[in-house]
């Protein structure tokens, strides 16, 4: 992997032919003292921005505007993907429509071509009682559309879809294009869905919780979402095992890839409700917990870190943290983001932490259907 300098690669992250942007938005350096305005050129940018009044549209806005605004974070950028986090049917579980809502307006608003994307991992088609977690796993494409499609219906995205005129992608199946990752921890190349290779900037919009593998769910972990199903499962029981040859999680070092392979450029994410305990589902034993904030950023692991540090874990407890470091990403350490909106104090409090298991401990999890 070709090593680059810290402030050329919070410009860019090249991969073969794709680039990740992770521009960062910085302060006006005419109202910054010499000192601090190279500090602050430096870091990335955080917004955390609370709730008020149950009023999410408003806090969204806020918290992009905090970022120097849509506009600025998407200019060069025309099509864009919001990609939430729709693991299940189950409205506890996801991320509400209501952020999807406020960014899509806000993107359109900005004169942007917008759609939504998702794999959901589990509906009731792939629902099997007796099973290990009662999920099992899938490449047939008539069932992946008809998992895909009862998600969708469920939680009330197609009707949103259609409100706002944007297209709806179940990135399971259609067509696909390999992407080549060289320096890949577990592939080479990546399949993707054709509208992933097209888009100018994916925009991950995760529910905050806890994972079972991952230790947290946040924006880059949302991203397993965009691995076909059609090539790798349902419920990506090929990722986690080939993941696993190479870090005992099976998960973080996928996560890394498939980030590396796509364009991730904003991070938004849902913790107006958020879980903690065994997540990622309440059906698996996560507990609810009211947070009430939106956490948004351009450089995903910085977004990620602080959204894992408003949970009481510190960076390196997170295995995803680590394989991202293995990359090259940066920041490292938590000082080195520049926070906007309220402070980390005033938003942070203790989760429950996840019975965290390898993945070979889960070897029953996603059987063929």
């Amino acid at each position: 992997m070709k090593k680059i300098n810290r402030r050329e690669f919070m410009k860019t992250l090249a991969v073969g032919g794709t680039v990740a942007c992770f521009d960062g938005v910085f302060s006006p350096l005419s109202v910054l003292k010499p000192m601090d305005a190279l500090a602050s050129v430096n870091k990335p940018v955080v917004s955390v921005v609370k709730i008020k009044n149950d009023n999410i549209d408003y806090a969204v806005r806020k918290a992009i505007d905090l970022l120097d605004g849509m506009k600025t974070i998407t200019t060069g950028k025309q099509r864009i993907m919001l990609k939430p986090n729709l693991v299940s049917p189950q409205p506890s579980d996801v991320t509400k429509p209501e952020i999807i809502k406020a960014l899509a307006t806000m993107m359109t608003e900005s004169g942007k071509d917008v759609c939504i994307g998702e794999g959901s991992a589990a509906a009731k088609p792939n629902f099997r009682p007796g099973i290990f977690g009662k999920v099992c796993s899938t490449t047939d494409r008539e069932m992946l559309n008809e998992i895909q499609q009862s998600v969708f219906d469920g939680l009330g995205y197609s009707e949103l879809a259609k409100d706002l005129k944007v297209p709806l992608i179940n990135l399971h199946t259609g067509n696909m294009s390999k992407i080549s990752l060289p320096g890949g921890f577990v592939f080479k190349e990546i399949s993707l869905h054709q509208s992933l290779v097209d888009t100018d900037l994916l925009c991950s919009v995760p529910m905050m919780k806890t994972h079972g593998l991952a230790t947290v769910t946040l924006g880059m972990k949302n991203l397993i979402g965009v691995y076909p199903g059609q090539v790798y499962g349902t419920v990506r029981s090929a990722i986690h095992a080939e993941a696993s040859k190479v870090e005992s999680s099976g998960t973080a070092s996928a996560i890394i890839d498939i980030v590396r392979a796509n364009k991730l450029g904003l991070v938004v994410i849902d913790a107006s409700v958020a879980m903690q305990g065994q997540g990622p589902s309440v059906s698996r034993g996560g507990e609810l917990v009211n947070m009430g904030i939106i956490i948004a950023g351009t450089n995903p692991l910085a977004t990620d870190m602080v959204g894992a540090f408003v949970m009481g874990f510190q960076p390196d407890e997170i295995s995803t943290f680590i394989w991202a470091w293995k990359a090259g990403m940066t920041p490292t350490n938590i000082k080195d983001i520049e926070i906007r909106g309220e402070t980390l104090e005033d938003v942070s409090r203790p989760f429950k932490k996840p019975r965290v298991v390898p993945w070979a401990d889960m070897s029953q999890y996603g059987p063929p259907c």
